[in-house]
């Protein structure tokens, strides 16, 4: 059974390339093309799945990309529950410009979905998470979903009795309330939950507890890239650095790091190990080129290596 399921409610077919440079109103030639699926929860699975976990993701699907989106899944191996949509599903473009090294993203909306294909969703999401320890949702909200949609999962969640997990921002991360178990917010996302600017590690430390204090979850780690991550829960707050990397690409760092803390507290591991875990697969993502996620040797020898608190 798996011991994961993702909801990604705004998917992407990821498409990473490179030209020698980007100049406006010129042909570019690029190279061949690398298709990946995409989206947060999707890319949580994938991740947590090429780490050793069970995962299942779902996800609507509509259209040659959400078509493809499926078969790729496939051809990795990773459970998945596509709920068909009338809809195009999205597609993310990635492109490298090899003369600087610059990489330039094109973030596509995704289509819109309404009230029936999102009660699909959760239908299927409840029946895929009966026997899961974890339930993640990840990412944007498509077109058509109210801002409190993530709203609608908790109580899900709070129904079947477990954990969620939750990775989004703007107005869904705002609206979402009380009952998460683990937010994983960037320093801009912790800003809009507090409301206010954050300047200097106290600041920081202060605003990540606030999260504990008010019920928004039990768990927040907080995101600060170069600078590691902010461990926060009713017993301890803590920095954990990162970890030195020669990065190559950026996309999916952020859900592989989340995935890492989730297969780490599926071993076993404690809150702090795990979140050291999940530093050492986003640290592994950035040595993945265009859209590929973090590798396992890669997550297990940054893990053995990587210092302990500051």
């Amino acid at each position: 059974m798996a011991k994961i399921v993702t909801l990604t409610m705004n998917p992407a077919l990821d498409i990473a390339t490179s030209t020698d440079q980007i100049v406006p109103d010129r042909k570019l030639r690029c190279d061949t093309p690398r298709y990946d699926p995409g989206g947060g929860g999707i890319n949580v699975a994938r991740a947590v799945h090429s780490l050793g976990v069970d995962a299942l993701a779902v996800f609507p699907a509509g259209g040659a990309a959400g078509n493809l989106i499926g078969h790729l899944l496939q051809q990795e191996g990773v459970e998945h529950r596509a709920i068909p949509i009338t809809g195009f599903t999205r597609e993310s473009l990635n492109i490298v410009e090899r003369e600087s090294g610059s990489q330039y993203r094109f973030i596509l909306p995704g289509p819109e979905i309404g009230d029936l294909d999102q009660q699909r969703c959760l239908d299927e999401l409840a029946a895929a998470a009966a026997d899961a320890a974890y339930i993640v949702a990840s990412g944007s909200l498509p077109p058509g979903a109210p801002a409190d949609f993530y709203g609608r999962v908790v109580e899900l969640a709070k129904l079947q009795g477990k954990r969620l997990v939750l990775d989004t921002s703007g107005s869904a991360l705002k609206s979402t309330g009380a009952g998460v178990y683990l937010l994983k917010p960037s320093l801009i996302e912790l800003e809009t939950l507090v409301g206010r600017p954050i300047r200097g590690k106290r600041e920081e430390e202060q605003a990540a507890q606030e999260l504990i204090e008010q019920g928004r979850c039990e768990v927040a780690v907080v995101s600060l890239g170069a600078r590691g991550a902010i461990l926060a829960s009713k017993d301890a707050i803590e920095r954990l650095p990162s970890i030195a990397v020669a990065a190559k690409s950026a996309v999916g760092a952020g859900d592989s790091m989340l995935a890492g803390v989730l297969v780490g507290l599926t071993r076993g591991l404690s809150l702090r190990e795990a979140a050291r875990f999940g530093i050492a697969a986003g640290a592994a993502a950035l040595l993945a080129v265009g859209t590929q996620l973090c590798r396992l040797d890669d997550v297990e020898r940054f893990y053995r290596q990587s210092p302990g608190t500051e």
